[in-house]
């Protein structure tokens, strides 16, 4: 039996979108592959906070994580993540507290510090550039709004209350690219996920960083490492590269500044890029588990042996709908 059997799969969705498509074709899209992803066994079902990025449709997380929660039954569903200086934590407190409440055991709060977009839109939306910096602290008030009233009624911040919200003990996670939110998460004994999807620089020295110094707490006992990969599944290798030309046209359109809607795969890349932009494209999806069956599974099973991660989160944001899906049957086939 392969070892990827007992690593919980999950999806990161940012809700990609065709320049001839409507938003509501595309969040109608993003509920049915969340149905099939619970269809087929994924764990968990997270939708990322991106703002002014036209083809990416995911800026309301919480608006649409009610409607991915409502429209399915068993699957976890959540935010990877929220950006949390954009935000008050009593908004985010009553937000999933609500969620919570009615969709019991299934909603998790990932939460991050980037602002999710440019500096200019980072300003309209908190007019704070210095809101990162208190990001601790802010967690810290977060976790109290969703904990046990017994708790705060002796601290001064006891007289707000998040309803809903309070005791609902939503499941915090922290994510990060760097090594301040792997320290974070160590210090506060939470689950941590690392963005290997567009950022895998500083993987081996997060993960080590966030298990030496992790230390035990209420809600986790010992580390809990999950990774964000790129995945670009396909019945062989050849199609599965074709494809990939997707993504590689999205991240050249985000280096260059340019709108990021979903284009069609292309045969070759030769003359849309320059040596530079390859290389940065190439880095950029250096995680990438790309190919078919057989290859993926070699792959995978490297980076669990190399890492010892405990679940993996991929994003799969391929043009063809019906090939997103495809690609989770035979992502999960992987495990056998």
């Amino acid at each position: 039996m392969s070892i990827l059997a007992d690593i919980p799969f999950s999806l990161l969705e940012l809700a990609p979108m065709r320049e001839d498509a409507s938003v509501a074709e595309t969040l109608h899209g993003s509920l049915r592959y969340a149905q099939h992803a619970e269809n087929v066994g994924i764990n968990r079902f997270w939708l990322a906070e991106h703002h002014n990025m036209p083809g990416i449709i995911c800026s309301a997380t919480s608006i649409l994580i009610g409607y991915i929660a409502g429209g399915t039954q068993r699957i976890r569903v959540g935010a990877g993540g929220i950006m949390l200086p954009n935000h008050a934590p009593l908004v985010v407190a009553e937000q999933f507290g609500t969620l919570a409440s009615l969709y019991p055991n299934r909603i998790d709060l990932g939460l991050g510090r980037a602002p999710g977009s440019d500096q200019v839109t980072s300003r309209a939306l908190n007019r704070d550039d210095s809101r990162a910096e208190h990001f601790p602290e802010e967690v810290s008030e977060l976790q109290s709004l969703l904990g046990p009233r017994s708790q705060r009624q002796q601290a001064a911040s006891a007289q707000v209350r998040a309803i809903p919200g309070e005791d609902t003990n939503v499941p915090i996670w922290l994510l990060g690219s760097s090594l301040f939110s792997a320290q974070l998460a160590a210090k506060r004994g939470l689950p941590y996920v690392f963005a290997g999807h567009f950022a895998p620089r500083f993987l081996y020295d997060a993960v080590e960083l966030y298990r030496r110094e992790f230390i035990p707490s209420a809600v986790l006992g010992k580390p809990y490492v999950m990774l964000g990969l790129p995945l670009v599944a396909a019945p062989t290798d050849a199609e599965a590269e074709h494809l990939s030309t997707s993504s590689k046209q999205r991240i050249l359109a985000l280096i260059r500044g340019n709108e990021m809607w979903l284009k069609p795969p292309v045969d070759s890349m030769d003359g849309l890029w320059s040596e530079q932009e390859k290389s940065y494209v190439d880095n950029f999806l250096s995680l990438s588990v790309c190919g078919g069956p057989a290859t993926m599974k070699h792959r995978l099973e490297v980076i669990v042996q190399q890492l010892g991660v405990d679940e993996l989160m991929f994003t799969n944001d391929l043009y063809d709908s019906e090939h997103r899906l495809r690609a989770l049957d035979i992502l999960m086939s992987v495990k056998q």
